[in-house]
């Protein structure tokens, strides 16, 4: 490694030149995401310096003992070609040694050094944008009640669901869509939402939900007929555009009905939606609703991927830097 290149954890004093740099790149995380993902995992956020001066950072997100995130891997364009991203990249995954599977989404040119790694594909998704929303789809009826404000900060994922409890002058507006009712996440399903989630995405990220769920500005569920949980889905603000995800379904009809409802609450805003592109559910709705693709990823592994999650029910990822 260069002597001129330096590896240190990640401060909160750092989060400006963080999110600075992720402004320079474009990408559509905020501020109150590098909080996030800083709080979760403070020994796992690193920072590159060349010659004193910040110049990259990296991120890592554990998920219990078997599963481990990779994200926000960036570095300055006026210091590319100096081994900055590979130098923090190993750092991550020396950091996460002992950890049986790690993971990240990464781009067409950053998958040429994950390979130099030994990272396998898992699956291809696509990032599809509408640059200004304006109709809700037609087969949305009422639009279910918008959740209060949240705090983060020390709260069970059941405490952030009572949060999101409709007054009682809101009750009427829970929407019913098709076969199944769609209301806020309510704290009596937090449990249905854990297991959903973890077959979704094969391990349970329950404290990230938690935060994310915070974050949100709308947290919905869908309610089968036999009074059943078999979706839910979040909508996000992000530095360029609003964020679809994520969004877990056991059938497509709660998928599509979900992803309506959330997007309808996004009107007159550009939208960013990541779906794996084995869901041909959601990739069909996202050309019927006049989204088109920005770009393309591939979900990558290191190590024995053994809880790989089913991604026909995701659609919408959470996020590239965090699953």
């Amino acid at each position: 490694m260069d002597p001129a290149l330096r590896l240190r954890l990640m401060t909160e004093a750092d989060l400006a030149f963080a999110d600075g740099l992720r402004g320079i790149v474009g990408w559509n995380q905020t501020l109150k995401d590098w909080q996030r993902l800083l709080g979760y995992e403070p020994q796992g956020c690193f920072i590159a310096e060349w010659s004193g001066s910040p110049v990259g950072t990296a991120t890592t997100t554990r998920y219990g003992t078997e599963l481990a995130w990779i994200g926000m891997l960036l570095v300055h364009p006026d210091c590319r070609g100096r081994g900055v991203g590979r130098a923090l990249l190993e750092h991550c995954l020396t950091s996460l040694k002992g950890t049986p599977c790690i993971k990240l989404d990464a781009t067409p040119l950053g998958k040429m050094l994950y390979d130099k790694l030994g990272f396998e594909v898992e699956w291809p998704l696509t990032r599809w944008e509408c640059k200004y929303f304006m109709e809700p789809p037609a087969a949305l009826l009422t639009e279910a009640g918008r959740g209060h404000p949240r705090n983060p900060a020390n709260e069970s994922i059941e405490g952030l669901a009572q949060d999101a409890a409709p007054r009682a002058s809101e009750t009427s507006r829970i929407a019913h869509h098709a076969s199944r009712t769609l209301k806020p996440l309510d704290a009596s399903l937090a449990a249905q939402l854990g297991r959903l989630d973890s077959h979704a995405f094969g391990i349970s990220r329950a404290a990230m939900l938690e935060r994310l769920v915070a974050g949100s500005s709308r947290a919905l569920v869908a309610i089968s007929e036999g009074g059943e949980l078999d979706g839910y889905g979040l909508l996000r603000e992000g530095a360029k555009a609003s964020y679809l995800g994520p969004v877990v379904a056991d059938l497509s009809a709660g998928g599509t009905a979900l992803v309506n409802a959330l997007l309808s609450h996004a009107k007159g805003r550009p939208i960013y939606w990541d779906v794996p592109d084995v869901n041909a559910a959601a990739t069909g709705l996202a050309k019927e609703l006049g989204f088109s693709p920005q770009r393309h990823l591939i979900r990558m592994y290191l190590g024995a991927n053994k809880h790989p999650g089913n991604p026909a029910q995701c659609f919408a990822i959470a996020d590239p830097s965090i699953g």
